[in-house]
Order: C-alpha cells, then structure tokens, then sequence
C-alpha cells in the first residue's frame, strides 16, 4: 500500500488528474488511500474504483465507495460478460432446440432498440435533410 500511495503522490506531482489504485481489497483501503493522497499533495484528488468481477477487488456499491471518498466507479466488463453468457446460451438452445421461438421473450424487440436510439426522430431528420436538398 505504502509503495502504492507513493507512487500515486508522484504522478499527482507529475500531473495526473486522477488516480485509479488497483486492486483494492477493502474499503478501509480505499479510504486510507484517499486519505494519504490529500495529505501529502493538499489536493483533493480524485480516486476511480475498477469494479470489475472476478478480480481482487470485492463488488463494493456506489455508495458504499463514496463512502471512503472514491469519487467515480467503472464496471467495465459487467455488460459485456452478461451478453457473452446471453450470446452462448443462445447458441447452445439453438444447437439443442433448432430455433430460438423459446428465447425471444428474453429478446429485445425491434420496437424496444428503435426507441432506445430515437430511430424514427433520425429517419424525420434524413427525410427532411434530403427533401431540403431536392428544392
């Protein structure tokens, strides 16, 4: 932790906006971090958690992170590993079933994706642009 902090003071020094210490085990560890980084620069540095599963750090919450001072939180592959098990359960029902009429419920519709990207306001636009241009 010691070599940890020291090494985050000196690219405070060096410039860095914000610090992401790895592989916190506690959240004592993130709060004697913080602690330790505005002592020793009079800055309130910001700190990032990397919440990702699978590695050392525990699924710590948003909340209990702002708790000892950690300032923003990524979970950088929790979507990504969720579509990847949808995606190998998906093919392997394929592969025993031969269709996928018993997943579509777990599916996004057509409707609900064209919604989420405000798709029909995009084609409006494109049709206005282009009928601008005709003129």
């Amino acid at each position: 932790m010691d070599k940890a902090i020291e090494r985050a003071i000196a690219c405070v020094e060096a410039g860095a906006d914000m610090i992401f210490p790895e592989a916190m085990t506690s959240l004592d560890h993130y709060k004697q971090f913080k602690s330790a980084l505005s002592s020793a620069t009079g800055k309130d540095v910001p700190i990032i958690a990397n919440i990702t599963e699978f590695g050392q750090t525990p699924l710590f919450g948003c909340e209990e992170l702002a708790s000892v001072g950690v300032d923003m939180v990524l979970y950088p592959l929790s979507a990504f590993r969720a579509m990847n098990k949808a995606a190998e359960n998906v093919y392997q029902h394929l592969l025993t079933e031969g269709n996928q009429e018993a997943l579509t419920s777990q599916m996004q519709t057509r409707a609900e994706l064209y919604e989420h990207l405000n798709y029909h306001s995009y084609e409006d636009k494109l049709d206005q642009l282009f009928a601008d241009n005709k003129s």
